[in-house]
């Protein structure tokens, strides 16, 4: 028997759960979707869905509440669970990666994000201020596309080319085309005024250690986010939406 070569991730199935998610999913990759579950709440909006899959004969099933979070695996799945296969991960091209810098967006790059809810919610962020990318550390540590990340991004994972690379090695890469900036405590605050020039890559660390030395060391600046002191730092996906919202409004 021929042994599988895709990395673990290339071969898991995700629920995805929730309408706006589910919707995205079929917008974006209906072929990616394997089975389709919904309770009687959601008989009319799913409709559309399941005439996709009926031309491609692949199931969906009207389901009672108990079922469908046995399915879901959580209470809180919306009324509607779509069994998908994985969202496509890409391998980082430095010569195509200083080419999207012509499109003068914000790239953002998370060096070792665990927490899988915290990915869903920076990709929220992400897609809702209309940037294409994110590149994700290729790292052990580094949460990846889950059923969890998938129902706090609400939709916005499938709008986001992601694309996994070796940090710091990358950031180099991006440096002729990107101005990359570190986020982390204890640094200068994100400036009044941001230059223009070079769009900004904005490189996120983990949520216990931060940023690791030799990926400060390649960044050509870093920012703290400035508070009242009260508490000592923001939630990494709270820190993400602000810093692209600036990047976005710059």
């Amino acid at each position: 028997m021929k042994a599988e070569t895709r990395p673990p991730h290339a071969r898991q199935l995700s629920r995805i759960c929730g309408l706006a998610a589910v919707t995205a999913l079929f917008e974006r990759d209906s072929g990616r979707v394997e089975r389709l579950f919904f309770d009687g709440r959601m008989k009319g909006e799913v409709a559309p869905f399941c005439r996709a899959l009926a031309r491609a004969h692949k199931p969906y099933r009207q389901v009672d509440g108990a079922e469908l979070a046995r399915i879901a695996g959580t209470l809180l799945h919306g009324g509607i669970v779509a069994i998908a296969g994985p969202q496509p991960l890409g391998d980082f091209d430095p010569n195509a990666a200083r080419g999207w810098a012509n499109d003068g967006k914000p790239l953002v790059i998370l060096d070792g994000i665990g927490n899988p809810h915290n990915l869903g919610a920076i990709a929220r962020s992400a897609a809702f201020f209309g940037l294409e990318r994110i590149i994700l550390a290729d790292r052990p540590d580094q949460a990846l596309p889950s059923d969890a990340s998938y129902r706090v991004a609400e939709g916005g994972l499938e709008h986001l080319n992601l694309q996994r690379a070796p940090i710091p090695a990358a950031l180099f890469e991006l440096r002729p085309a990107y101005r990359v900036i570190g986020a982390a405590l204890g640094h200068g605050p994100v400036p009044d005024r941001l230059a223009s020039g070079h769009p900004v890559a904005v490189v996120f660390g983990n949520e216990e250690t931060g940023l690791d030395p030799a990926t400060l060391a390649a960044c050509d600046e870093v920012w703290s986010i400035p508070g009242s002191g009260r508490v000592q730092s923001l939630n990494v996906a709270a820190a993400a939406a602000i810093l692209i919202y600036l990047l976005t409004r710059a």
